[in-house]
C-alpha cells in the first residue's frame, strides 16, 4: 500500500466532526432496536436497517478538485488582481501553467485514492467470508484482516489466532514507529474467530465521535448485558498494519474519512516567507504607483482637452471620452483607460517565476544535495514545501530539541545508583569535554577484559555483574533494582528465547535499553502475554541458579508527558503484591514515602552527579500492596477505564492514591551520546549570526553539559540560572500550598529577571564585556511566560547568546517559539525529531524534522526533513543563502524591467494631450514578460551564484547579510526605481528626438509604429544586458537564454510585422521592422541607447564594489585569481550505499562540465573572455575594453604571473 505515504500528507475533505452530532456514538452489532437520542445506532450484518441512518462509506478522497469544481475554485485560487485587453495574453499563460500544474497534482491524488478504495478486503456476508473492495465496507460490518494487511477502516478488535486475544500491529503510516505494539481483545470476544462464530456475535459499543486523536479512544462495549471498557488497546487503526498474527477478526467502528489516520491527514499550516509578504508591500506600492500615474494622466486630460484646437475635431457630437463640455467624464473616463495602458507595471508573471524557481530550487538543488544524504540511513534531504527556500537564508533564531535532534537517541545503560551505592566506572564524552574546559587531565578508564558489550548496554563494574550483587551490602535492594527494570515496562520480545537471540520492540531507546540492563544483570526478560510476564532468573536463591518466574501483570498506569512515570501493580508467584514504578526524579521524589530519608539525599547528590555527567536519569521505586488496598482501589480503577467523559484525567487521578509512600530503590544513568558534527556546527552557525536556543525536557544539569559540550555555552560566558530548584522554594513546596508555591515562583522568577536584566545592560554597554548566557527550567518559564514578565523574559533572552530551557513541556517549546516570532520580530526556526516537537515545528517561520528514531511525526509536520543536526550548514548557509540571494534579484528585476517598460508609455501620455493613445502594440506590450525577457531571470533566480559553496561554509559571516536583509531593502528597489527612470527617458527622448528627422533615402519622416519598435528593441536588448551586469556567475545558459530572448523578439517582429490580414487594424505595423532595418539609423541607436541607458548602472556598480562593497564583494576579490573550489572532492564516498538509479545520477555528475565564468569583479559581462581566457593560459583574441581591466590588476598578480 505505497498509496499510504500519500495520504498522510494530503488533505481531508472532512476536517472535524459534525458539530451536530451527538456527544457520543451507539455501533449496535447483531440486534435492531429503536433509534435512541443521544447515541449512534449501528447493525451488524443488516445493511438495510442501517440504509435510513446514512452513515458515511469507506470511500476517501483526497482530491482538491471535482469535475465541476476545477475551473472555477481553481480560477479563483489562481487570479491575480489585473486588468484584461491588454493583459489577456500574459495572464493567460500564466493561469494556463498553474491550472495544469494543479491539475496534474490532483490526477495523482485520484489515481492513489482509486487504488486504496478498490483494495480486497474480506467481509461476514451471510455466514462466509466475502471479499469486497474497502470501499464498499459499512460500519457495523463484521471484517477478517489477514497477515501483513492493512486495516481497511478503525476497528474493534474481537479475536484473533494469537493465543490471549493479542495482536501486534506496525503504526508506521501514522507515526512512522517501525517498532510492534500490542493490542488485546476483551476476553469476552475471544471465541468470535469463525464465520459461524462472529455471526452470533451481538453488542453495542457507546463510543465518542470521530476525532483525530490517535492515541486516545473512549468506549464501552455492552455485551449480554455486561458492560465493559473500552480503551486504545481493542481499536485498530486504519492504515496500521497487522504483523505476527495470522488473522484478525473485528467490527468496523469508523470508516473513510471518519477515521482517526484520515481526520489527521491535513497539509502542514500553510507558511508564507517573510520575503513574499515583503513584496506584498512592494505590489501594493506599484499599484499606488499605477493609481497615481492614472491621476496624473486624467486630471491633465480633463485640463488639456479643449475645442480650440480645432485639428481634434471636437464638435459636438464626439464620444464622451473626448467631449470638453464634461471635463470631469473625460478624466474619469481617460483614468480608465490609463489604468488599462499602465497595467504592465504590475508584474502578472512573478508569482509563477517564483514559484517555478523555488520548486526547481527544492526538487533539484536541495533534495540532490549530496552533502545532506546520510548514508547510513539512505537519507536524503527533503523540502516538503518550497514556499520557505528564501526564508531559509534570514533565519536569525533557531530552537532545537536536545534528545535526538543534539545527540543521537542510542540510549546506553551506562551507570546506577542502588540503595545510596553508585556503580559503573565509564567517563562520557561530556565529562571529558568539561575535564578539557577546566585544564584537567582525566586518566583514561579502561574495560574489564570481561565486560559486556551489547547494543544499548555499555555498562562495566563487576559488582554487579554475574551474579556478584548477592556480595553487596543490601542485595536484596539490588533484586528489587532489577526486577523493577525487568517488569516495569510495555517491552515486547521477539525471535528465540534465548539472551543471545531475542530482541526488543520498545516504545522508547530508554525502554530498551532498561530491559537489555536486567537482561545482563540476569534477570532476562523473554515472553509477555497480555496479563503475565516471564522473567528468567539468574543467581537468586544461590549462585549459578536459574529459574523461570512468572509475574501476574494485574495493572498498568501507562506514562504520559503529564505524569512523567509509569507503574506496573504485578502478582509474584507467592502471591506477594507489588507497586513498581519508575519514572523523572521530581515526579517520583514528590511520592516517597518518610522511610527513605538518608537515601533521598545520596540518590540525590547521585542524580545531580549523572546529571553533570550528560546522562538522562530515571529513579526507581516500589510500594508493597495488602490485598484489601489492592481490591478497594482496583474497584475505583475499572469504575475509571470505564468512565465515557474524562476518562484519562480519572485514571490519572485514581494512579495519584496508589502512587504514594513509595521505597526509594535508586535510579538509572542512560547516555545518549552527541550526533557527529553538532559542536562545529553550532559554532558556525553562531559565527553566522545565528541565536540557538535548546529548549529539553531534560533536568538542568544534563541540559547544561550538553550545551557545553556543544560549544554553545563556555565558560567565557556569564550565565544567567532560573531555577525552581531552590531552598527558598523547596521548603515552600515540601508544606504543600500551591497558592503559596505559586505565589513565591512568581515573585522568585521576577526577581532574578529584573536583576539579570539590570546585569545585562551593564555588560552590553561595556566594551569587551562577555557573552551571554540564560538557563531557566519548566516550572519558572510557567510563570515567566506570564503576560506580566514575557516583556522582561523576551528582553533578556534577546540579550543572550545562547538560551537553554529545561524541563519543558512541548506546549511551553511552542510558546517560547511564538514569544520570539511575534514579539521579537525575528526570523525563526524550529528543529526537532519527535512527536513532541510536532507544535514547536509549526510555531516557528520553518520547521526543520530529523528523520530519527522516534518516528515520522516531526518530519511530517515539518517544512524540510534531514538525517543529521549538522546538515543545517548546508541548509541555512549554502542553499538558504543562494535561495534569498537569488530570488531578491528576481523581485527587483522584474519590479526594474516593468517599470522600465511602462515610464516609457508614460512619458509618451505627455505627448498625446493625455489622451490614452498606446505607443507600443498589443502583442509587444503582451509579449513582453511573457517570452522576450522572461527566460533569463529564471536562469538567474537558479544558477545564480556570488561565492562557492565551501567558501559559503569557510566565511559563515556572509550569511549575516541576509539576517539584515540586506538585498531587499527599500532603499535597494529605490536605486532600482531611480535607473528605471533614467533609462525610461533615455529610451523614450533618445528615439523619439533622434528620428524627428527624415532617415530614409525617401526621405520621409519615421511614424510612430516606426518609433515605438525602434524603442521597443532598444528596451528588450538592454533589460537582458542588464540582466548579465546583475549575475555574480555567468554560465552557458546565461548566454541562451539572454540571446534567445533577444532573438525571439527579432523572429517575433520579423512574422509579425511581414504579414497583414484583413482582420489589422488601422495602427499596424505592417513592415515596420524591413523599413527601419534598411536605415543607417536603425543600427545606430540599436547600439548607442543601450550603452547610454546602461552607463549610469555601470558607474554605479563600479563605484559601489570599490567603495562600498558587500561582503561576498570582498570575498569575491579575495579568490578571484584562484580557480574555483568546487567541493566535488570533498564528497563523501557513498557510491556503494545508493541505488542502481542513484549511482547513475552520482556517475553523471562528476563528468566534466562548464565551469561558471566567475569574474568577481563588478562588470560582469560577455565581453572580457579574452582577459579571463589569458589568466587560465589560453589564448583568446585582445579586445579594446580589456585594458580597462588590465589596468585595475593589482601589481602583485601580475608579478606573481611572471613567475
Amino acid at each position: 500500500m505505497s498509496g499510504w505515504e500519500r495520504i498522510r500528507s494530503s488533505r481531508s475533505r472532512l476536517g472535524g466532526s459534525d458539530s451536530r452530532a451527538p456527544s457520543s456514538r451507539t455501533v449496535r452489532l447483531g440486534r435492531v432496536q429503536p433509534q435512541a437520542p443521544g447515541h449512534r445506532t449501528i447493525y451488524c450484518n443488516d445493511r438495510e436497517a442501517n440504509l435510513p441512518v446514512r452513515f458515511k462509506g469507506n470511500s476517501i478522497s483526497t482530491t482538491k478538485y471535482n469535475v465541476f469544481t476545477f475551473l472555477p475554485k481553481g480560477l479563483f485560487e489562481q487570479f491575480s488582481p489585473v486588468h484584461p485587453i491588454t493583459n489577456v495574453v500574459p495572464l493567460s499563460l500564466v493561469l494556463f501553467v498553474s491550472l495544469v500544474k494543479e491539475a496534474f497534482e490532483d490526477w495523482k491524488r485520484l489515481q492513489n485514492d482509486k487504488s486504496i478504495n478498490n483494495a480486497l478486503v474480506d467481509v461476514l456476508l451471510d455466514q462466509k467470508w466475502e471479499r469486497i473492495p474497502w470501499k464498499k465496507l459499512q460500519v457495523g460490518d463484521i471484517v477478517k484482516v489477514r497477515q501483513d494487511g492493512f486495516f481497511p477502516a478503525d476497528i474493534l478488535f474481537l479475536a484473533g489466532t494469537n493465543p490471549d486475544g493479542v495482536c501486534y500491529i506496525e503504526t508506521a503510516n501514522l507515526d512512522g514507529e517501525t517498532n510492534l505494539k500490542i493490542r488485546k481483545a476483551l476476553e469476552k470476544t475471544w471465541d468470535y474467530l469463525t464465520p459461524e462464530k462472529a455471526s452470533e456475535f451481538k453488542g453495542e459499543v457507546q463510543c465518542e465521535q470521530p476525532n483525530n486523536s490517535l492515541y486516545t479512544f473512549t468506549g464501552n462495549l455492552i455485551i449480554q448485558k455486561q458492560t465493559l471498557p473500552l480503551s486504545p488497546n481493542q481499536i485498530l487503526l486504519r492504515g496500521c498494519s497487522l504483523r505476527n498474527t495470522e488473522y484478525i477478526v473485528g467490527a468496523v467502528i469508523f470508516t473513510g474519512h471518519e477515521t482517526k489516520v484520515m481526520m489527521n491527514a491535513m497539509n502542514v499550516p500553510s507558511k508564507r516567507s517573510t520575503l513574499e509578504r515583503k513584496l506584498d508591500k512592494l505590489i501594493l506600492a506599484l499599484f499606488g504607483g499605477l493609481f497615481l500615474m492614472c491621476l496624473i494622466g486624467a486630471i491633465a486630460s480633463g485640463i488639456f482637452i479643449n475645442r480650440k484646437y480645432y485639428y481634434l475635431g471636437l464638435g459636438a457630437s464626439v464620444e464622451n471620452q473626448f467631449n470638453p463640455s464634461n471635463r470631469f467624464l473625460v478624466a474619469l473616463l481617460t483614468m480608465f483607460t490609463l489604468i488599462t495602458l499602465y497595467s504592465t507595471i504590475i508584474p502578472i508573471s512573478l508569482y509563477v517565476s517564483i514559484e517555478m524557481i523555488k520548486f526547481i530550487q527544492s526538487t533539484q538543488f536541495i533534495n540532490k544535495d549530496l552533502h545532506m544524504y546520510h548514508a547510513e540511513t539512505n537519507t536524503p534531504a527533503l523540502a516538503r514545501t518550497s514556499n520557505l527556500n528564501e526564508e531559509l537564508g534570514q533565519v536569525e533564531y533557531i530552537f532545537s530539541d536536545k534528545t535526538g535532534t543534539l545527540t543521537r537517541n542510542l540510549m546506553e545503560f551506562f551507570k546506577c545508583s542502588i540503595g545510596g551505592e553508585v556503580y559503573g566506572t565509564g567517563i562520557t564524552e561530556i565529562e571529558k569535554g568539561g575535564a578539557e574546559r577546566s585544564g584537567i587531565k582525566l586518566e583514561e578508564v579502561h574495560k574489564s577484559s570481561n565486560a559486556i558489550v551489547e547494543k544499548g548496554f555499555n555498562f562495566d563494574d563487576a559488582r554487579l555483574m554475574r551474579g556478584a550483587w548477592r556480595n553487596e551490602p543490601d542485595p536484596d535492594t539490588c533484586k528489587e533494582f532489577f526486577r523493577c527494570l525487568a517488569i516495569c515496562h510495555t517491552v515486547l520480545p521477539e525471535g528465540d528465547e534465548s539472551p543471545e537471540k531475542v530482541t526488543y520492540q520498545a516504545a522508547s531507546p530508554d525502554e530498551e535499553a532498561l530491559v537489555t540492563a536486567a537482561k545482563n544483570f540476569g534477570f532476562f526478560f523473554y515472553r509477555r502475554t497480555p496479563t503475565t510476564i516471564y522473567v528468567r532468573e539468574s543467581h537468586v536463591e544461590k549462585m549459578g541458579k536459574v529459574q523461570d518466574v512468572t509475574y501476574e501483570i494485574l495493572n498498568v498506569l501507562e506514562f504520559n508527558s503529564t505524569r512523567k512515570r509509569q507503574s506496573v501493580v504485578c502478582r509474584y508467584p507467592d502471591g506477594r503484591l507489588v507497586l513498581y514504578c519508575k519514572g523523572a526524579d521530581s515526579v517520583i521524589y514528590e511520592r516517597l514515602g518518610d522511610v527513605n530519608g538518608d537515601l533521598k539525599k545520596k540518590t540525590r547528590e547521585h542524580l545531580e552527579q549523572f546529571g553533570s555527567a550528560g546522562l538522562r536519569t530515571l529513579c526507581l521505586a516500589y510500594r508493597d500492596l495488602s490485598t484489601d488496598l489492592y481490591e478497594r482501589w482496583n474497584e475505583k480503577f475499572i469504575q475509571a477505564k470505564s468512565s465515557l467523559r474524562d476518562r484519562e484525567k480519572k485514571l490519572d487521578e485514581v494512579a495519584e492514591i496508589i502512587e504514594k509512600d513509595l521505597v526509594l530503590i535508586g535510579c538509572t544513568a542512560i547516555e545518549d551520546k552527541l550526533q557527529e558534527g553538532v559542536p562545529s556546527c553550532i559554532e558556525t552557525l553562531s559565527r553566522a549570526g545565528i541565536k540557538i536556543w535548546v529548549l529539553t525536557g531534560d533536568k538542568m544539569e544534563t541540559a547544561i553539559n550538553i550545551a557545553y559540550a556543544c560549544n554553545l555555552i563556555n565558560n567565557d560566558m556569564k550565565q544567567f540560572i532560573i531555577s525552581s530548584e531552590t531552598d527558598a522554594i523547596r521548603e515552600v513546596e515540601e508544606r504543600g500550598d500551591q497558592v503559596e508555591i505559586a505565589r513565591v515562583i512568581k515573585d522568585s522568577v521576577c526577581a532574578d529577571l529584573k536583576k539579570y536584566q539590570e546585569e545585562a545592560q551593564q555588560y552590553l554597554h561595556t566594551i569587551s564585556g562577555p557573552k551571554l548566557a540564560l538557563v531557566i527550567d519548566g516550572k519558572c518559564l510557567m510563570y515567566a511566560l506570564d503576560l506580566n514578565l514575557r516583556g522582561m523574559l523576551l528582553n533578556l533572552s534577546l540579550n543572550c547568546t545562547s538560551v537553554v530551557c529545561c524541563r519543558v513541556s512541548p506546549l511551553q517549546k511552542a510558546q517560547v517559539t511564538s514569544l520570539v516570532k511575534k514579539g521579537a520580530r525575528k526570523i525563526t526556526l524550529s528543529i526537532g525529531d519527535g512527536a513532541n516537537d510536532v507544535s514547536m515545528i509549526q510555531a516557528a517561520h520553518v520547521g526543520v524534522g530529523i528523520s530519527g528514531l522516534e518516528g515520522m511525526q516531526a518530519v511530517m509536520a515539518s517544512d524540510f526533513a534531514i538525517a543529521q543536526f549538522r546538515f543545517l550548514t548546508d541548509l541555512l548557509l549554502v542553499h538558504g543563502r543562494w535561495s534569498y540571494l537569488r530570488i531578491c534579484k528576481v523581485v527587483t528585476y522584474f519590479f526594474y524591467k516593468n517599470l522600465t517598460f511602462t515610464l516609457t508609455q508614460f512619458w509618451f501620455t505627455f505627448q498625446t494631450g493625455f489622451s490614452g493613445q498606446r505607443f507600443y502594440d498589443d502583442w509587444f506590450q503582451s509579449l513582453y514578460n511573457v517570452i522576450f525577457t522572461a527566460l533569463p531571470v529564471i536562469i538567474v533566480g537558479l544558477f545564480d551564484q556570488d561565492v562557492s559553496e565551501s567558501l559559503s561554509k569557510k566565511y559563515p559571516e556572509l550569511y549575516k547579510e541576509g539576517i539584515r536583509d540586506s538585498f531587499f531593502k527599500w532603499r535597494v528597489v529605490g536605486i532600482w526605481a531611480f535607473f528605471s527612470f533614467y533609462q525610461s527617458l533615455v529610451f523614450y527622448h533618445f528615439v523619439t528626438d533622434s528620428s524627428s528627422s527624415p532617415q530614409n533615402s525617401s526621405g520621409k519622416m519615421f511614424g510612430l509604429w516606426d518609433v515605438s519598435t525602434m524603442a521597443f528593441t532598444c528596451v528588450v536588448v538592454t533589460v537582458n544586458l542588464r540582466l548579465l551586469m546583475l549575475c555574480n556567475s555567468i554560465t552557458r545558459w546565461h548566454y541562451i537564454s539572454v540571446a534567445g530572448s533577444i532573438f525571439a523578439w527579432f523572429i517575433f517582429i520579423f512574422i509579425y510585422s511581414g504579414v497583414m490580414t484583413p482582420y489589422d487594424r488601422q495602427e499596424n505595423v505592417f513592415f515596420v521592422i524591413f523599413v527601419l532595418m534598411s536605415t543607417f539609423y536603425f543600427y545606430l541607436a540599436f547600439l548607442l541607447v543601450p550603452v547610454a541607458a546602461l552607463l549610469g548602472d555601470f558607474i554605479y556598480l563600479g563605484v559601489q564594489r570599490w567603495f562600498f562593497p558587500y561582503d561576498y564583494q570582498i570575498i569575491q576579490e579575495m579568490y578571484r585569481d584562484e580557480p574555483d573550489q568546487s567541493s566535488r572532492s570533498e564528497l563523501l564516498d557513498i557510491r556503494n550505499d545508493l541505488t542502481p538509479d542513484e549511482a547513475r545520477s552520482y556517475a553523471i555528475s562528476q563528468l566534466p562540465r562548464e565551469k561558471s565564468k566567475h569574474t568577481g569583479f563588478a562588470f560582469d559581462s560577455p565581453g572580457y573572455e579574452s582577459f579571463f581566457a589569458s589568466q587560465q593560459g589560453v589564448y583568446a583574441p585582445q579586445k579594446a575594453w580589456d585594458v580597462a581591466r588590465r589596468a585595475s590588476m593589482r601589481s602583485g598578480t601580475r608579478t606573481g604571473k611572471k613567475k
